[in-house]
Order: structure tokens, then sequence, then C-alpha cells
């Protein structure tokens, strides 16, 4: 690994190609935040799938390319005269400190869910109005709800076994299927959108992500799913032409892959 004043270095050079291409590139001189904000967020999600797949190499590059956004807004920031690159650092920097009592001050902890609830009374006391105030709008829903109830977790407000976790989820499960029986259409949306919340929570139990755990059978449904058509090709076939059986002895062929 590179020794501390070559990973200076390497910051540097970037820091240097960063303000000649913004004053010599066409493209880059015209770059905005706002311009720039959807192709950060593209950015994130392809490093979000480099680390699904454990792919070092790929991890490397995405992360480069996430640190020249970084880098991007940074030299903007300073353009205007709001902060530099050095100020986003420093302020990261005092904020880890801050809320790091039990290594930059005198707070003992037993474990890390005593590090995550100090994190949220800190949170509070530095002018938050709820905990869950640090929570985007934006976020992906699936994500979002994992994040609300972490969140909640840090000052308290959580189950004490998971037991009772799956309790409530069977509970939501069993009005889920009434609302079915029923047939009211926005009454089963919202039963089935307490159903999902009750699976996130259940998930955060059992140590499971549940993004990372729903992108992964994304990518196994997908996997299975082309080898599926690459066989129907073989055989000369669309999809619609193959009966439910043929379909299903290639699927769990596909499995053993």
């Amino acid at each position: 690994m590179n020794s501390r004043k070559d990973q200076l270095a390497a910051l540097d050079r970037l820091l240097t190609i960063m303000d000649e291409l913004r004053a010599q590139c066409p493209w880059d001189k015209k770059q905005t935040m706002q311009s720039l904000r959807h192709l950060t967020i593209e950015e994130t999600y392809e490093l979000g799938d480099a680390i699904l797949d454990e792919d070092a190499e790929e991890i490397k590059k995405e992360l480069g390319d996430l640190l020249l956004h970084i880098i991007f807004y940074a030299k903007i920031g300073s353009e205007t005269g709001d902060f530099d690159i050095a100020d986003v650092c420093h302020a990261i920097s005092e904020k880890l400190i801050h809320r790091h009592p039990h290594i930059y001050g005198d707070v003992d902890v037993a474990d890390e869910e005593e590090v995550k609830k100090n994190w949220e009374n800190i949170k509070l006391s530095e002018g938050k109005k709820s905990v869950l105030e640090g929570v985007p709008a934006s976020l992906p829903a699936l994500v979002k709800a994992n994040r609300i109830q972490d969140k909640v977790a840090g000052v308290g407000f959580d189950w004490e076994e998971p037991q009772q976790v799956f309790e409530k989820l069977q509970e939501e499960l069993g009005e889920l299927q009434q609302e079915i029986n029923r047939g009211e259409e926005e009454r089963i949306e919202a039963e089935f959108g307490d159903v999902l919340f009750s699976m996130v929570n259940y998930a955060r139990f059992l140590k499971v992500n549940p993004e990372n755990a729903l992108e992964r059978t994304n990518k196994k449904f997908i996997k299975r799913f082309s080898y599926l058509e690459s066989k129907a090709k073989e055989a000369g076939k669309s999809l619609k032409e193959m009966t439910l059986a043929e379909m299903d002895v290639h699927w769990n062929n596909a499995k053993s892959l």
C-alpha cells in the first residue's frame, strides 16, 4: 500500500487536474452542482453494484469516479467563495471527533449499540429537531425504511427480541390477508406497506441489510432468467412458445450454475 506521503501526493495530483480541467475543458467549465447531481447519484449506484459483486478492481474505479465528483463540487464551491476541499475535510473531521467522545473524550461505551445511541443523542444536542431529520426525503423507500428504523432504535425506540418482530410481521400478514379478502385496493396497499416495513425491521434484527439482500436476489434472478432465454434460443423457440414444464427444467438447471 502507498505511504501517507504518496497518498497526499496523489490527492494533490487530482486537485491539480481538476483545476486544469475547470479552466480549459469546455464540458468541465459548464458544469454546476445541479448538472452534476444526477451523475453523482448514478456513480453511487455503480459503486454499490461493484461492492455487491465484491469486485475490488471495479470498486477502486468507482471510488475514483465518486471522489472526482467530490473534488468537482469542492472546486465549484471555491469559485463561489463558499467552501473548498480543505473546508470539506475539516468539517467532516470536526464532526467525527465531536461524535466519537469514546475515542476523543472521556465517554465509555460497551459496544457498537451504545456508540449508535450516543451518535443520535449527540446529533440532537447539536440542534437537530428530530432523530429522523437526517433521513433524506429522496432515498428509495426500502433504504429509507431501514434508515428510519435504525435511527429510532438508536434512541431506544425498538423491540427487545427478534421473535417480537417476527410476531409483528405475522400480524401484519394477517391484516393484509383480511384486506385482500375485502378487496379494498387502498387498504391492501396500506397493509402491504406495513408488511414490507415489518420485513425491513426483521431484517435489521437478523443483521441483514434488506437493500443488499433484495439486490442480490435481483441479480440471481436475472442470471437464471438469462440462462432460460439462452436455452430457448438454442432450441429455436421464443419463451412464449415454451411450456411452463420446459421452462422449469431450464430454471432448475440454472440454479446449479
